[in-house]
């Protein structure tokens, strides 16, 4: 299914790809979005450069060019058969009760498991190594890292796992995490991070003590971070069921000036221990993300 110049930004939108069926198609057609996009003003010229092409040059065998990607790009790519790269990508998932919440068409947790599910689409591409984590107050799926491409199937399989309605437990889990990891790698963590920030840090110092290269998503959702309720409200904390009724246009200013309180601790504390930190909310485009993952894998050559 070829994606037509037009139509690409599509298959970046969240809601869009919340309808498509299957976590295969999600994300073979985000990273189709992207790529296409990839050759679009004003991104002409940024390469996506995968471990299995090169481009051509004089003398190169015709039988080897890549005519699929050469439909698509106007440029003349050589097929190269290599067994791996030396790159081991973790994806930690934050499953627990609090990212099923969502005030659109999308929560949390789809679009943190459609984010992985591309992330893992283009690594694979890139014959990197790609796992999976999946955590609420522990550990609940793992997956160690594999570049075979049948393996995709497996962690897009797991990906469609429900999400638990247990609470988090930030820290514990990528404590539990590193712990498993014995490879130096690069670790991609999605999570609202709704923790105590002290121990969401030494979570994410500890594989940097291990040497990884980290990369933090924040996934929120644009009621939380903006808190744009009109009327009277029953909030609810989806971990504990506690409930209370409030006026959000009387609390509105203070609760955005403490989530931008909270927000850039955790970006100003990640920075102090060079472990890349951004901040999503549930309606922005995929491609913002995945220009993060291409940027942290091109600086680590």
């Amino acid at each position: 299914m070829a994606i037509h110049q037009t139509s690409y930004r599509d298959y970046l939108k969240p809601e869009t790809v919340s309808r498509l069926k299957n976590m295969a198609l999600r994300a073979r057609l985000v990273v189709e979005g992207f790529i296409t996009g990839l050759h679009q003003s004003p991104y002409h010229g940024f390469s996506v450069e995968f471990a299995e092409h090169r481009q051509y040059m004089p003398g190169d065998s015709l039988r080897h060019v890549d005519w699929k990607v050469y439909g698509k790009t106007d440029r003349f790519y050589i097929k190269e058969y290599e067994e791996e790269t030396n790159l081991k990508a973790y994806l930690i998932v934050d499953a627990s009760s609090s990212m099923v919440f969502g005030s659109g068409e999308i929560t949390k947790f789809q679009y943190a498991t459609y984010l992985a599910a591309a992330l893992s689409y283009l690594m694979m591409e890139q014959r990197d190594a790609v796992g999976l984590a999946m955590f609420d107050e522990s550990i609940t799926h793992y997956l160690p890292p594999r570049s075979i491409r049948s393996y995709l199937n497996v962690i897009l399989s797991t990906l469609e796992t429900p999400p638990s309605r247990r609470k988090t437990k930030v820290g514990h889990a990528l404590h539990q995490v590193a712990d498993r990891i014995h490879r130096r790698g690069l670790v991609i963590v999605l999570s609202d991070l709704m923790d105590e920030p002290a121990e969401i840090l030494s979570g994410l110092k500890h594989f940097r003590h291990d040497e990884h290269e980290v990369l933090v998503f924040q996934i929120l959702d644009p009621k939380e971070l903006q808190f744009t309720y009109g009327r009277e409200s029953i909030i609810e904390d989806l971990e504990t069921g506690q409930e209370i009724t409030t006026q959000p246009w009387h609390i509105r200013g203070e609760y955005q000036q403490l989530v931008r309180n909270f927000t850039e601790y955790l970006k100003k504390e990640c920075r102090k221990d060079q472990i890349d930190y951004s901040l999503l909310d549930t309606s922005i485009t995929y491609d913002q993300a995945l220009f993060e993952y291409l940027n942290k894998r091109r600086r680590l050559h």
